[in-house]
């Protein structure tokens, strides 16, 4: 079987190879889980795992992150007790393409889901032939759980039953998104809908799916995160005694925003730091838990975002903090996030690491720490950076990074310290970030210009030719290599 060689799923063949992928996996576990790495103790190799994907939330967004209006006690906690990533990358600047990398370890046009987002008329979504992280672990007898916002694809075979999760609470696209029996969008302004929450109900037709099935529609959007959290913790508490992998992907702060009633602040001055800091709380309720149960010590948490803030909607948008432009962009706005890592007696404490490291790292580096080895059938982008995580001296993180705009299309490499972006005259939001319109060709030097404001490009045109001729070659394979999509049958 050879999935490398792209474009060749086919449907008669899907039980079969559905089936084969997790055989293939449960094999590797059992013939390399019994000798553990000279870095991870034997009672290590199945530690827990939290991963806390928020929604458009930008990377000066935490308190940790240099925020001085939004308060986050609880996710300042976990960078005091574990590690900050300052230099940590989404795969996309939006919402589908960005979820696809992080669960699967790949760009996001390797695996067909690079043309920006899904939508509720949608007709593809992440092929269940795809493994992904959810994947890999419940091959090692980990109990899996997806409760939150998902968006690779609302039909029965994307859904996360179909991906590795064992069960699913949430909604199935954004919280802008009607179901496909509502007709229309509502075009209220944003402080209109704060102002009246009410609106949660009454302006937004959201479907709250528990696994396949649709259970409340419209969902009351001031109680999901809430909602999401009564599920987490009920979850860690019933699999206390197993390995467990728990994906927390809130819907906020994406817009529109909602809060419960008795968090509720009437000023849209404050809304997106009202939403922020409810999520912070809630981080908080699961991290009690966790800490109550005594499983600290065996469990990772990884708390990041999506992508860069929706700067558009201004109070209800959020902050880059340092950093150019936003969501939708290429600029280290759209896609450089706020991420924190803890691991108690693990992952050293109070450390910030400013490698280069991301959402795509993550199975492979998942797959270090639980000692196991990946399927070989099949390419993937991400890297092993397991070292790093855990603060080792001489870790260092990747040399390089492609940078794809929100519609898909090749845009730019970031190769150490040097950033050149391309910009896409079609497609992209990099070429409506300025006025006067960019130039066609941008050099940044990160390590003294984090803010991108300095182009370089003319100073140096042999680095450009170089970075250039290699995001059209690492482009190329993965090109030649890409996987479709699962694509409903008309």
């Amino acid at each position: 079987m050879n999935l490398m060689s792209g474009n060749s799923w086919q449907p008669c063949r899907f039980r079969y190879r559905f089936i084969l992928v997790r055989i293939v996996a449960f094999v590797q576990f059992l013939n390399t889980n019994s000798v553990p790495d000279s870095d991870l103790q034997a009672d290590e190799t199945r530690p827990n795992f939290v991963i806390i994907f928020a929604d458009d939330q930008g990377y000066g967004d935490l308190g940790c992150f240099g925020s001085q209006k939004i308060r986050t006690p609880n996710i300042d906690r976990l960078a005091d007790e574990g590690r900050r990533f300052t230099s940590f990358m989404v795969a996309s600047p939006v919402c589908t393409p960005s979820r696809a990398a992080l669960l699967t370890g790949c760009y996001p046009k390797r695996v067909g889901l690079h043309q920006h987002v899904l939508f509720p008329s949608s007709v593809k979504g992440l092929h269940p032939e795809e493994y992904t992280v959810a994947d890999h672990l419940k091959a090692q007898g980990y109990a899996t759980a997806c409760f939150g916002k998902w968006h690779l694809g609302h039909h029965p075979e994307t859904l996360p039953q179909k991906n590795g999760f064992d069960t699913y609470f949430g909604i199935p696209y954004s919280n802008d998104m009607n179901h496909p029996d509502n007709k229309g969008k509502p075009r209220l302004p944003s402080d209109d809908l704060w102002r009246d929450q009410s609106t949660a109900v009454t302006r937004w037709n959201t479907p709250l799916m528990e696994n396949e099935s649709i259970v409340e529609l419209p969902v009351d959007q001031r109680t999901v995160t809430r909602r999401y959290t009564d599920r987490a913790v009920q979850f860690v508490t019933e699999n206390r005694d197993q390995p467990f992998f728990l994906y927390l992907p809130h819907s906020m702060p994406h817009i529109p925003l909602y809060v419960p009633e008795d968090v509720y602040d009437p000023n849209p001055l404050n809304a997106y730091t009202c939403v922020i800091e409810h999520i912070d709380a809630e981080v908080g309720r699961l991290m009690d838990t966790i800490r109550k149960l005594g499983l600290a010590e065996n469990t990772y948490v990884i708390y990041t975002s999506d992508n860069g803030p929706w700067l558009q909607f201004k109070n209800h948008g959020g902050s880059a903090g340092p950093l150019r432009a936003g969501k939708g962009t290429t600029f280290e706005g759209g896609q450089r996030v706020p991420c924190v890592m803890w691991g108690p007696g693990r992952i050293p404490a109070g450390t910030v690491c400013s490698d280069l490291m991301g959402t795509i790292d993550m199975l492979p580096t998942i797959a270090a720490l639980t000692n196991t080895q990946l399927p070989r059938d099949r390419r993937i982008d991400g890297m092993d950076l397991s070292h790093l995580v855990l603060g080792k001296p001489t870790a260092t993180g990747r040399d390089e990074f492609v940078h794809y705009t929100s519609q898909g299309q090749l845009e730019g490499i970031r190769h150490g310290k040097w950033k050149l972006l391309v910009r896409q005259t079609a497609g992209g939001k990099n070429n409506k970030a300025d006025n006067p319109p960019l130039p066609e060709i941008l050099l940044f030097d990160l390590s003294a210009d984090l803010g991108e404001t300095t182009n370089t490009a003319d100073a140096h045109p042999d680095i450009v030719d170089r970075l250039q001729r290699r995001m059209t070659e690492l482009d190329g394979e993965i090109t030649a290599n890409a996987r479709l999509p699962w694509t409903k049958s008309n």
